[in-house]
Formats: C-alpha cells, structure tokens, sequence
C-alpha cells in the first residue's frame, strides 16, 4: 500500500493560461485524429474495444469486491483501479471519436458516389430521350403517307396496256418510278372526267324514267275501283280456295281501332305468321262497336239524359253509394280491358296447340295475356302433372324471373294507391299475366322507375323479341306436354327410355322407381336432406316440386327433384337420401353426394337427342343404375351364411378408390363396365 501511495502523482492547479493551451492542445489531437483515421486498423480497434470493456468490467468486479469486505488499507488499491479505470475510459472515448470519424467518411465517401450515379443515371436518361425522339421522327417518316396512296390505281399491266403511249411514256416510266405514279395519275384522271360525263347522262335518263313511273302510277290508281268490284265478285272463289283475302282485309279494318300496343302486336305476328310461320295463326276478337265508341266525341243527347237525371234526383230519393261501393267502382274503372283482344294460335307438328288472348288495360298501360292448351289427343289423368299445362303457370318464367305477377309499369304503384289495390296479382286471373314479354311484342318499355306521361309502342322493339318469344312458347308448350305424358308412366313405376337413349344404361337395372308425386314448396324446403339447394338460393315458389322413392330389396332412396319452369334448357335439380342401414344423404355419406354429382353435373350426357325432351326420365333411370352399383359395391358380413342381399352383377373395374373410398359410378358403352371418373 505504501508503494501504490508513493507512486500517486499530486494534483496540479492550472490557471487560465494552460486551460487555454489545452484547448489548443485538444483541437490539434482531434484533427491529427482525422489524419490517423487512415492509418489504424478498424478491426484492431474493435478488438481493442472489446478488451478494454472486459478489463473495465474487470476493473469494477475487483472495487466492488474491495468495497464489500470494507477494509481500511483498501482504498490505496480503490484508488489506483479507479486510476485505471479513466485511462480505459479516455481509450473508450478516443475509439468512440474514431468511430464517428470514420463513419463521417463512410457518409460522404457514399454520397459522393450516389451524386456520380445521379449523374451517370441523368445522362443515360437524356440519351434515352434522344433514342426514343430519333425513333419517333424515324416512324413518322416511314409512315408517312401521300394522298395519291389513298387512290386506287389500276395495275401497272393495265396501264402500259390501255393508256395511251402519249400518257404512259415507257421510255421515260418504265426506269423511274416517281414518273411512272405520276403518269399512273395522270391516267386516272382522264378516266374518272369520262365516267362523270357518264354520270350526268345516267341522271338525265333517270329523270326521263322517273317520269314514266308517275304517269303508269296515275294509271294503276284509276285501276282501284274496278278491283275492288273483281274482289267482291271473286268472294265465292276465296270460300272454294279456302284463300280468305277478303277476311283479311276485314281483319286489317278492324285493327285500325285497336290500341297502340295491340295494333303492334297484331301488325308484327300477322308479318312473321306470313314471313316464318304458317302454322301461327292471329286474328282479332271482340266488339268493334265499343272500340268505335271509344274514340266518338260525346253526343248532346247526354246533356238532356242528365237534365233528366237531376230531375228524377230531385223527385225521388236515393241513397249515396258508400266508400267502399265507390271504391270498388274506381277499382273496375281502373282495370278496365280494351274492347278488343288479339288472339294467337302456335300449332305444333302433333296437332296440338297454345291459345294466347291478349288484352291491353286502358288506364294502366299494359298489356295481359291468357293462355290455355289444347292437346293433340285426350290426356291421361295424372295426378303429378296438373300444374304442368296449368293456365296460370304454364307461361310462367319464359324468360328469366318473368313470373308475371307483378305490373312492369311504375306508374301503376301509384295509381293503385289511390283506389287501395295492393298488388295486381290479385286480379290477375280475371286480367291476364302482365309478363315482360308480352310487354315487347306489344312494343311497350318501361327502363324508369318513375311515372311516365304517356306510353309509346315500339316496332322495332316488338320485332326484335317476336322470333325468339314465338319459339320459346312452342318450346314451352311441346315439353309441358311431353312431362305430362312422361308423369303419366311414372305415376305407374315404369321409366320410359327411348330407343335413341337406351345405350346410356345396362341392359338390367334392378331397381325400382315406386313412387312419384307432386309436393308443395313449403314441404320441399323443410325436407332435411334438401338444405344445401335452399341455402344455395336455387329454389324458389315459381318452380315445380316433385318427390319419388327409389327401392331394391330392404334400400330405399328417396328423393326431391326442382323442376325449372324453363325445363329442359335449365336441367332439373335432384337432392337425395337412402334409407339403409341408417339414413345417408350427401351430409354423411361421399357415395351419395357423388350420385347427386352424377345426376345434376353430368346432365349433358343424359340429355338425348335434340330438343332433350328426355332428361328427366333419363336421370331417373341412372339413379336406379347408380343405386344398383352402390348397393352392390358395399362391403358385406362374411361371418353371415347365407347368400348375399345384393349380389354383385355390375362389372366394375375397382370398387373403391381414394380416401374418400368412393364407388365407379360411370358406365362405358359398349363395354358394359363401371369405371370412376
């Protein structure tokens, strides 16, 4: 301890004066620091760092320990540690100034060279500028185009051929090309000053021609009189010849007093029945005489009727209708039809038809329509199949989400408000359907949602929808009656199959179908295994429902079909459950939502042959196929005696595949075997 004390050195007192020549002292250290920068190893000074933290570190750890026993003789040995311990911080310092410095090289030496870049980058970008500018002068000059390359010349061939040797010069044109165009104009020229003298001769001689017109005109009029006196007098004739052109003409008469829309309707299906169409028939109903009235202005007579009236008012006392009597008057008003309808008759090929009778309603501006059905030959009576041919539905959805229920006018919401009508759908049998269809093929458009001062019928519109409107009722009207023709068998157990469709199936399918019904919306939807179609949106109250029961010794599937009123272009829908051994549906069985796919995604294969008319009784049949497989495919108790329920008679490549161990559901003709898709 004494020799520790005698080696401190005592404290020194400096005056201004060698404060000042420190600070000078200071300033010259910090800038040879810069200057040493370069000339020490960072990587030595970073190992420095790192031992003079840990003798630091070490440095505490043993005046800690000395400060802990507490002894008297310890603080000379505190002392000279401390002693130590600045002259290790002064090092820590001068690596910490060295570290900044050469991070303020590290900076500048980095922005320097990002400002070389910038200006590499600016001069590349200016270069680039001028590329991109000699590029665009370059095209315009090779696209560049003369207005005689708008003018077609005839070949150089015909040229030198028919031009003159005094225009053409093939001396002079044949070697140079700029001579050779001009020459080629020059020609062109000439020609085009001959065809407008021809042009002006060709307008003089239609004038002449058009004036004989006129005067053959003035006399195929003076003709009218004397062929409307052959007409009359050849009436027996047209009734021999079945050839009514007097009746048409009447017809044509009697439409010049039909409203707007019905007189489109009539004028347009009359020219597409002549045109595409011999088997539709159109023609007017109704009392001409009201029609008439409709348009006669009032008479004087009705001034003294209702001086009359007054009088016997006055004479005699009657009671005031109530509010409900007058509301119910305004309500009939309101709904009143035009005297006069068209009527439409689409004949099919098997001699059945669809009558349309068109009304339109005066105060509400739109047109109805009634439909009614007349078969070929007498129906049978199924039971299924009774909303199929059903007046009120049978035309329903032609057109997607064209139910019919509700008026397409705007401006009828608020006429209805005023008489208290609710909705029309409850007129609607009395009225007609006001489907958006029958809207356009009267010519009428209603694109606002506000009320319109007055309607106006189109005929281009009503043209435009005719053709396929017409072809979509008799589409609609040959499968309604192939359905109710098919219910009817299946309404008995038997599916029937075309001979076109029979190579789709097995030759034995031993399946059943045993029962085949109609049932309401409200029972499809709580139907436990039909969830998934409801959720989906895909049924709705203006399809048709039906359910069936499929069976094989002790399984029965069951099953709920969505039939589309747009059957068969929008194919039916199934949903499916099997009663065996438990009840199975697509919820916890793969195999069952795997027939479902069968039937409803792969429909195309079972559609048959055009229009598809079969798709229903063909989907069907592959259930009964599908269950047979299933049935026959599933694993049975060996420790059972006895033969099998379902023995197996399908041949089938593998009878489970996948982890979802599902079973070959696709049949391959003519091979006769089941295979997975």
């Amino acid at each position: 301890m004494s020799s520790d004390s005698k080696k401190r050195k005592p404290k020194v007192i400096r005056g201004e004066e060698g404060k000042r020549s420190r600070h000078e002292e200071q300033e010259g250290r910090y800038y040879s620091e810069e200057a040493e920068v370069d000339l020490r190893d960072p990587k030595k000074d970073y190992q420095l760092y790192k031992e003079t933290c840990e003798e630091l570190h070490r440095l505490m750890a043993e005046i800690q320990d000395l400060k802990s026993k507490g002894s008297k003789d310890a603080s000379a040995e505190i002392e000279e540690r401390r002693i130590k311990s600045c002259v290790h911080f002064m090092t820590l310092k001068k690596l910490n100034r060295l570290a900044h410095i050469r991070l303020k090289k590290s900076r500048d030496q980095t922005h320097e060279a990002k400002q070389k870049v910038d200006a590499y980058h600016l001069q590349l970008q200016n270069l680039l500028y001028e590329v991109m500018h000699l590029q665009k002068e370059i095209t315009k000059c090779l696209e560049f185009k003369s207005k005689h390359e708008e003018i077609e010349l005839v070949s150089v061939e015909e040229f030198y051929r028919d031009a003159p040797s005094d225009i053409s010069k093939p001396d002079i044109t044949s070697g140079d090309p700029h001579q050779q165009t001009l020459a080629r104009l020059d020609w062109e020229l000439e020609q085009r000053q001959r065809l407008a003298e021809k042009y002006k001769e060709s307008l003089a001689s239609k004038e002449k021609i058009l004036k004989e017109i006129e005067v053959k005109k003035e006399y195929l009029n003076s003709l009218q009189p004397q062929l409307h006196n052959i007409m009359q007098a050849s009436l027996p004739v047209q009734e021999y010849l079945s050839m009514p052109f007097d009746c048409m003409h009447k017809q044509y008469e009697i439409a010049r007093h039909l409203p707007a829309p019905l007189y489109v309707l009539f004028v347009q299906a009359s020219a597409y029945s002549q045109a595409c169409d011999k088997k539709l028939l159109v023609t007017i109903e109704g009392n001409v005489d009201e029609a008439k009235a409709l348009f006669k202005p009032p008479d004087d007579s009705q001034d003294d009727e209702s001086d009359s009236d007054a009088e016997e008012e006055q004479t005699t006392k009657r009671r005031r209708p109530t509010l409900g009597v007058q509301l119910d008057d305004k309500r009939k008003e309101m709904l009143k039809k035009h005297p006069l309808s068209v009527y439409l008759v689409l004949k099919c090929k098997d001699g059945c038809s669809l009558n349309l009778t068109f009304f339109f309603l005066m105060n509400l501006s739109i047109l109805t329509v009634k439909a009614k059905v007349t078969p070929a030959s007498e129906l049978s009576n199924a039971i299924s199949a009774g909303d199929l041919l059903n007046p009120d539905s049978v035309l329903g959805c032609l057109y997607t989400g064209d139910n019919g229920k509700k008026t397409p006018n705007p401006a009828n919401r608020y006429q209805f408000d005023k008489v208290g009508i609710q909705d029309l759908s409850d007129y609607i049998s009395e009225l007609g359907h006001p489907y958006l269809w029958v809207q356009a093929m009267g010519g009428l458009h209603f694109p606002t949602d506000h009320p319109q001062p007055a309607v106006v019928a189109d005929n281009a519109l009503s043209a435009s929808h005719m053709e396929k409107t017409i072809h979509l009722l008799r589409s609609r009207l040959q499968s309604r009656l192939s359905l109710h023709k098919q219910f009817a068998s299946l309404e008995h157990g038997v599916i029937p199959i075309s001979g076109d469709c029979q190579n789709l199936f097995p030759a034995k399918v031993v399946s059943r179908l045993t029962k085949w019904n109609t049932i309401p919306y409200e029972d499809f939807v709580v139907l436990p295994y039909t969830k998934d179609v409801v959720d989906a949106g895909l049924a709705l109250d203006t399809h048709l429902y039906y359910s069936f029961m499929i069976e094989r010794g002790t399984a029965k599937l069951q099953g709920a079909v969505v039939l589309n009123p747009g059957y068969c272009s929008v194919p039916p829908l199934f949903s499916l459950c099997l009663n065996w051994k438990g009840a199975r549906s697509s919820r916890n069985d793969e195999n069952i939502r795997v027939m479902e796919s069968e039937i409803n995604v792969y429909y195309k294969e079972l559609s048959g042959p055009s229009p598809g008319f079969q798709l229903l009784t063909n989907q069907l049949q592959r259930l009964c196929m599908l269950l047979d497989v299933y049935l026959e495919t599933e694993c049975h108790d060996n420790s059972v005696e006895g033969p099998h329920e379902f023995p197996p008679e399908k041949i089938c490549l593998r009878l489970v595949r996948g982890p979802s161990r599902t079973k070959p559901f696709k049949y391959n003709y003519p091979q006769g075997f089941f295979s997975h898709r």
